[in-house]
């Protein structure tokens, strides 16, 4: 046989061979570029947050589909109407929040139909833009540390004053109150912080409880030598408040700043957004703030 027989035998063969191998590539590439489901990037959740997962939580998906390919994902305190539009726009159909969508606890508001305008609205708006809203709370808190707590301290600047044997309890330098509680308002953006005691009390001795602990919990706070100032989100004014306002009528040294349960918690879940961006590299992650609703009347 001539030698252009072989050379063109072996010109043939490698041309297959490199097709194949092209084949191969692309579909590899293909393969890497997937988008990951909402399922899929719970589970790098789950194993990346460092506690056991718990059977009994509000850690589940809320709406849409699971199995939806994220296109983005959008990581905020609350899943309100108007974070869910700048989602939207922004092509984030993945949702992470750590207070409910729904207006309950567990996102079923009681003693509401379905048919009501505003829930129905908002279901709606979810579902025509296909996307998926997962809530992210308990574990967040059962973080070591805690992630809120950890976001928070941060954005306030108290790293160097938080205690080691009482993580949510501060020395401060000395202040006052009124400066105190004006400063927490700034730092925070709270526009409708509001102060239960002597604002010209000085103080150092302060805790912090963010969104909404319950009476038991902020009183037990209020009842230690150590806190002078008890920092919360939101409380009922009929137990905390009233239990404050007592405090200070009978001479004891105890005040209460009320945030706002937004504010309070806000920065922690832009610490998670930090948080996710270290595991999940695959697709964009966005902290998209939630907006506190008050304002005050000029």
């Amino acid at each position: 046989m001539s030698q252009n027989f072989f050379r063109t035998k072996y010109f043939a063969a490698f041309g297959v061979a490199a097709l194949l191998t092209m084949s191969f590539v692309a579909s590899g590439a293909v393969a890497q570029t997937k988008a990951p489901t909402a399922r899929e990037i719970v589970k790098e959740i789950q194993d990346h947050v460092g506690v056991a997962w718990q059977k009994e939580t509000v850690d589940t998906f809320k709406a849409g589909n699971p199995d939806t390919p994220v296109t983005g994902i959008a990581v905020t305190m609350m899943a309100t109407m108007d974070v869910l539009e700048r989602a939207a726009a922004n092509h984030e159909n993945f949702v992470i929040t750590h207070e409910p969508t729904f207006y309950n606890h567990l996102d079923v508001p009681e003693g509401m139909a379905e048919t009501d305008p505003v829930w129905a609205e908002k279901r709606a708006f979810i579902e025509k833009h296909n996307m998926v809203v997962w809530r992210f709370h308990d574990h967040w808190h059962m973080r070591k540390p805690d992630g809120i707590l950890e976001g928070m301290v941060h954005e306030l600047g108290w790293e160097k004053y938080q205690r080691k044997d009482f993580p949510y309890g501060f020395t401060l330098p000395e202040t006052t109150v009124q400066k105190l509680a004006a400063e927490t308002g700034t730092k925070l953006g709270s526009s409708v912080l509001r102060v239960v005691g002597n604002p010209d009390m000085n103080v150092t001795k302060i805790a912090l409880s963010p969104g909404s602990a319950g009476f038991e919990r902020e009183t037990h706070a209020l009842e230690r030598d150590d806190v002078e100032v008890l920092l919360v989100g939101e409380t009922r004014e009929w137990e905390t408040v009233e239990y404050a306002a007592d405090a200070v009528t009978e001479g004891k040294r105890k005040a209460l700043i009320v945030i706002g349960h937004i504010p309070s918690e806000q920065a922690g879940m832009e610490e998670c957004t930090h948080w996710l961006q270290t595991f999940v590299t695959n697709v964009k992650i966005e902290f998209v703030p939630a907006k506190q609703p008050f304002w005050l009347p000029k």
